[in-house]
């Protein structure tokens, strides 16, 4: 009795130390742990799963979202399987300290937008499957987290291209060495998405035709959606036109000016198709500075962008973007301002003096051109009180419309104190939003990205956007600072626009970009080349028809005037000279036959022909024996 009182205990005491198996999910355990989950009325991820599972599985359930942290305490996780479900949403902190993680598989859910970051969380993955979902764009961002990927099917979403700047930064396709070493091959899933065939995946089509390389296709015959005369033509046989990255060429890489003076950026771009060029700061702000562009050909664009009367706030770092389908490039001038001699009269000293108007400045230039040609080894400047007098005869103010000119600034020291005042700022905790991008544009829509510092995720954000110079028909769209991208639709093809995110507290930040010509664009017209067509098929026969009746009655006019002809000829006799020879006699190795004219009478007509058919009948074996008439 006692035995058994122990072995009980002892199987207690067991069964506890076994790890605990959620209600819905089996266990398994062979060498290494697997969980099962495939309750279909499971609404949620198991949170109870034994620490040291290797293999989690949860298929064909009803959980709609991936919570925060949903697998941290399974550090030992190796294989995730989440397949089948529901699954629109992925936090970006869902799977947060799986650093072994291998293999992530997300097919057959509903997600329309991936945390390409989250990926930043799993060092050691190496395959992502998000096989038919509802993804509509792979974003730039991606291509940073994607680097140790060797296997990564985004086959059966909605994808219609790739950004070309995504393609020039991902390591398959710019030749850069992933950690994986370069003997490992990247299998990608593409197929059973509307591709829309031009310059922005040219490097991926490219690629798929070659035999060797890095980039293997799960499904080779791959083929394109669009545009119209690409239609189901596969990726390895598709022929585009000529696609060329932009290259950006400035007049100067740096340039020194003084205050007041007037500055000239010039940038170059060629590339096809035609690049669009762009300036913008350091910071990333748009410049609403005037700027003059011109394409003087297919393929090449210059602007340039002018500074008039520069003042301290305008050095700085200039950048010219080029951007095209095929990609985008920039190059920058750095403007700097040289110390300025106050001692020399110049355009800065006249400004200071706001309230003289032009005739004043007139004088005053006029005046002290006058002095320094005079005065070759000095200058000369006016005194305010030569100024005042001229004020006074203008009946000016002397006190209030003229100010004296500032003392001498170095500029160098500003410039420090103004970056020290700025990192003390921003030690002390200013918030403010930076890095504002236009990652992707179509003919309809573009998503804006952004980053952020100090200021709080829910914080209330305002995203304004508008044609380019058109403020009066701006749209506003609400959103937090911490989602970091939004999507703008319902945008018109081929214009330029303004976008300017607006926080509750802070200066607002403004980037410009332009919508693109997509095969949408081309819808309404095919009505037109329909009917065309139509049109064509039915012009053609009758206006060959017409060509044939005019044709056929010149045919007839010249046959009956030669019957004319021949019913004059008829009134004259034709005598043919034939030899009776078995065999034809020649002239000149030619067969000839000697024809004479000569009028008749109708008598000698009849006796002619006579004699002829008697003649005929008579056969002689000599061939130099020929007929002889006797008329």
């Amino acid at each position: 009795m006692r035995c058994i009182l122990v072995l009980q205990v002892l199987f207690g005491c067991w069964s506890i130390a076994q790890p605990f198996c959620p209600s819905q999910c089996t266990c398994l355990f062979h060498g290494t742990r697997t969980v099962l989950c495939n309750d279909p009325d499971m609404a949620e991820i198991p949170v109870n799963v034994p620490l040291d599972t290797v293999k989690l599985r949860v298929e064909k359930t009803a959980v709609r979202q991936v919570k925060n942290e949903a697998f941290y305490y399974l550090t030992e996780l190796r294989y995730l399987w989440l397949t089948y479900n529901s699954i629109a949403f992925v936090d970006p902190a869902s799977f947060y300290n799986l650093k072994v993680l291998h293999e992530l598989r997300l097919d057959g859910n509903q997600i329309s937008t991936f945390p390409w970051e989250a990926i930043r969380e799993m060092p050691d993955l190496r395959t992502l499957d998000l096989h038919n979902n509802r993804l509509t764009s792979l974003g730039v961002e991606a291509a940073a987290y994607l680097v140790n990927i060797t296997y990564l099917d985004i086959s059966s979403n909605k994808l219609i291209t790739l950004p070309s700047d995504l393609l020039d930064i991902w390591s398959p396709f710019s030749g850069m060495i992933s950690t994986v070493g370069s003997s490992q091959k990247i299998i990608l899933g593409l197929q059973d998405n509307m591709w829309y065939c031009d310059c922005r995946i040219s490097k991926l089509i490219e690629m798929s035709k070659m035999a060797e390389g890095p980039m293997v296709l799960m499904d080779p015959l791959v083929a394109c959606s669009g545009p119209e005369n690409l239609a189901g033509v596969l990726f390895k046989r598709a022929e585009l036109d000529q696609c060329v990255k932009p290259i950006v060429m400035t007049s100067a890489t740096k340039i020194t000016s003084s205050l007041g003076s007037n500055v000239l950026l010039r940038c170059d771009a060629t590339g096809y198709p035609t690049p669009t060029l762009l300036w913008s700061r350091e910071d990333g702000s748009v410049l609403r500075n005037p700027d003059v562009q011109e394409s003087p050909g297919e393929g090449v664009r210059w602007s340039i962008l002018s500074l008039q009367e520069i003042v301290l706030k305008d050095s700085g770092v200039y950048r010219c973007k080029a951007k095209n389908l095929a990609g985008s490039a920039e190059a920058s001038i750095t403007l700097s301002l040289a110390e300025m001699d106050l001692t020399t009269p110049s355009r800065p000293f006249i400004r200071t003096f706001s309230a003289v108007p032009e005739a004043v400045i007139s004088f005053f230039t006029t005046t002290t051109t006058t002095t320094t040609t005079s005065t070759s080894t000095s200058t000369s400047k006016p005194s305010l009180t030569t100024l005042q007098a001229i004020a006074s005869q203008l009946n000016l103010d002397p006190g209030g419309g003229i100010q004296r000119s500032p003392p001498a600034i170095n500029t160098s020291k500003m410039e420090q104190s103004k970056n020290g005042s700025k990192d003390k700022t921003r030690k002390k905790g200013s918030s403010f939003i930076r890095d504002v991008e236009v990652v992707e544009e179509t003919g309809d829509s573009a998503v804006v990205v952004w980053m952020s510092e100090g200021f709080p995720g829910e914080l209330p954000l305002s995203v304004v956007y508008f044609p380019y110079d058109a403020e009066e028909i701006k749209e506003t769209v609400d959103t937090e600072v911490g989602n970091g991208k939004l999507l703008l639709k319902n945008l018109f093809p081929n214009q330029m626009y303004t976008v300017c995110l607006v926080p509750k507290s802070g200066k607002e930040q403004c980037v410009n970009f332009s919508t693109l010509d997509t095969f949408t664009d081309v819808g309404p017209n095919r009505w037109l080349l329909t009917v065309s067509g139509i049109a064509c098929v039915f012009v053609l026969p009758l206006i060959v028809l017409l060509l044939y009746k005019t044709l056929s009655l010149y045919w007839k006019k010249s046959s009956s005037g030669k019957s004319e002809l021949d019913d004059d000829l008829s009134k004259e006799t034709y005598v043919k000279f034939e030899s009776l020879a078995m065999q034809q006699r020649t002239l000149n190795g030619q067969a000839s036959d000697l024809w004479t004219r000569r009028p008749t009478q109708e008598s000698e007509r009849m006796l002619l022909c006579s004699r002829s058919s008697i003649d005929s009948q008579m056969t002689y074996k000599s061939d130099h024996s020929r007929f002889e008439y006797l008329c």
